[in-house]
């Protein structure tokens, strides 16, 4: 009897757990549904979006604590939806987030008639006061292990006597991560998110970011708005801009001439659309009464030399993709993620 109870028990036990198994995996599955109509981005929820089942993620882990201060999220809650067509995945994310944060690294008139660039950076040499809000998706290419620990396979690696919070690299050579980054200040204003990519890069002396790299591009991106002597801004906008007030725009990009009173602000970044594939992904985003908005659009399929190494490819719709989501509230680098692995798949 023992035995035959042992067994039952066993039994049982194996069968609680699939359940468990397949629950936790349908939690964390997004479904991305076939559309035969037009999704237009909006930075807005249209009806379009009404047929897809949204997957809601809990984010409350940040990888570090700023010895500053950290006045940004501690937990938000991310509702993602998908759809496709023929040619393009499209996706929709929504979350809380109580502040719009645009004033990266602004310029400030002071009341002696120099000019200030407003920063707070901590001991890692980051800022989470005088900076953007973000968000960040991280897709498997070919990453052994992606699948179990989702993003940690690759983010914030500890490297001894690094005084960061950490660097993004794959563990092994060929191993590549694609990373769609949205930028609200630097990318998001000229409709793009910002298109890159994790290797195995573990060393920062041969390249400056580690592992994380940006695709492949032909023209535009963005710098920041100095001048030689890095006493004041190096352009400005003209005529003045309300809506671009943290960024140049190449429309109105004018040389700097100090026209201002103290306390008005001049960008401290100067952007320009990507060309080529860093362009790959087109977005439209808004923050209205305390939610972010953001729809994404990219082919299913990208082309380029290094399109299998930079970017996922949705070439088989019967696979499961495996992804990672987090959001940076105001800050350079720490961010609010979650522990589970999410995956998409195409219905």
């Amino acid at each position: 009897m023992k035995v035959r109870w042992l067994s039952y028990s066993l039994g049982l036990l194996a069968g609680l757990l699939l359940i468990g198994a397949t629950t936790a995996q349908a939690a964390t599955a997004l479904t991305s549904v076939k559309t035969d109509k037009p999704v237009l981005l909006s930075g807005t929820a249209d009806k379009a979006w009404d047929k897809a089942s949204p997957l809601k993620v809990t984010l409350d882990n940040l990888p570090y604590e700023p010895n500053n201060g950290y006045d940004g999220m501690t937990e938000t809650t991310v509702t993602m939806k998908s759809l496709y067509d023929d040619e393009y995945i499209y996706f929709l994310i929504q979350y809380t987030d109580p502040t719009e944060s645009l004033a990266r690294f602004p310029w400030v008139k002071q009341k002696d008639g120099t000019w200030k660039q407003l920063k707070k950076k901590d001991s890692t040499g980051h800022d989470n006061t005088y900076y953007e809000d973000k968000v960040g998706l991280f897709w498997n290419i070919n990453t052994t292990g992606f699948s179990d620990e989702g993003c940690m396979i690759s983010c914030h690696m500890d490297i001894e006597g690094d005084t960061s919070a950490g660097r993004k690299f794959t563990n092994n050579a060929g191993e590549t991560i694609d990373m769609w980054h949205v930028k609200n200040v630097r990318t998001s204003p000229l409709g793009q998110v910002d298109d890159q990519f994790v290797d195995s890069t573990s060393d920062g002396k041969t390249n400056k970011g580690w592992g994380r790299k940006g695709d492949d591009k032909t023209g535009g991106g963005y710098t920041n708005n100095i001048n030689k002597d890095k006493t004041a801004p190096a352009y400005m906008n003209y005529p003045p801009s309300e809506e671009a007030q943290y960024y140049i725009l190449p429309s109105l990009k004018t040389p700097f001439v100090d026209i201002f009173k103290p306390g008005d602000i001049v960008p401290g970044i100067i952007i320009d659309a990507f060309q080529g594939p860093r362009a790959d992904i087109e977005m439209r985003g808004k923050w209205d009464k305390g939610i972010w908005t953001v729809e994404i659009r990219r082919k299913l399929v990208t082309s380029g030399e290094n399109a299998k190494v930079q970017d996922v490819q949705f070439d088989d719709l019967s696979k499961l993709y495996y992804f990672g989501i987090s959001v940076f509230d105001n800050s350079q680098i720490n961010h609010l993620f979650h522990d589970d692995t999410l995956v998409l798949k195409f219905k």
